[in-house]
């Protein structure tokens, strides 16, 4: 059976003083989602963009948001994420001490619900979650700043999580977060990805709408 993966361009990668322009060249682009991380400098080591950015990202997008929250007590901002217009979000698995509980809150506010996994994460952990998540966002690099290599044991992760959801009979998506170029992308797709965030390897490209389309059409079977 072919396979394709969906690509979620990284926002953090684009070019801030142009945020507009790049926000509509994803639109424009065969890009699935447009990917948002949101950091606090206390779960992760570095401060991205808060809810005025992605407000006014909601206004010029028309493709759906994709936010991966990497904040510690993420359940005081579900409320007002979807109240911006987000579409998914995502949590970490390590920063929720009721990940039932907030999952839930998450899709009774609407949003679609995510569980975002560090590298060092096993992914056996979720084997009772899967059923209340709609994605799970494995991490490929350790989280906090973009432009990082590859850890290549998230090939193994990719393929037990896979047998993991087929097993259950769930229709979880599988997300890939960090070091995702075209090189890899269909090696990511042979594993079991279903969407692949990409940054730097698109906004840095010569020609980042090509890019996203070299990666929409990879296809394995």
């Amino acid at each position: 059976m072919k396979r394709t993966a969906q690509i979620a361009p990284s926002l953090l990668a684009a070019d801030f003083g142009n945020l507009d322009k790049d926000v509509k060249m994803v639109d424009e682009s065969q890009a699935f989602w447009h990917h948002i991380d949101v950091m606090d400098g206390v779960f992760v080591p570095n401060i991205s963009y808060g809810m005025p950015v992605i407000k006014a990202i909601r206004k010029v997008a028309q493709k759906p948001l994709d936010v991966h929250l990497m904040i510690v007590q993420p359940d005081r901002y579900i409320e007002t994420f979807a109240d911006l217009g987000v579409d998914n979000l995502t949590v970490h698995y390590e920063a929720c001490t009721h990940l039932h509980r907030t999952l839930q809150a998450i899709r009774n506010s609407g949003m679609k619900a995510g569980i975002a996994l560090n590298p060092h994460t096993p992914v056996s952990l979720l084997e009772h979650s899967l059923e209340g998540a709609d994605l799970i966002c494995v991490m490929s690099v350790n989280p906090g700043f973009g432009g990082q290599s590859f850890i290549e044991n998230t090939y193994e992760k990719i393929r037990e999580l896979r047998s993991m959801i087929d097993s259950k009979g769930v229709k979880t998506l599988i997300e890939i977060d960090g070091g995702v170029t075209p090189d890899n992308t269909a090696k990511l797709v042979e594993a079991g990805a279903d969407v692949l965030v990409a940054g730097s390897s698109v906004f840095r490209s010569q020609d980042p709408r090509a890019t996203i389309a070299r990666m929409a059409a990879t296809e394995v079977y």
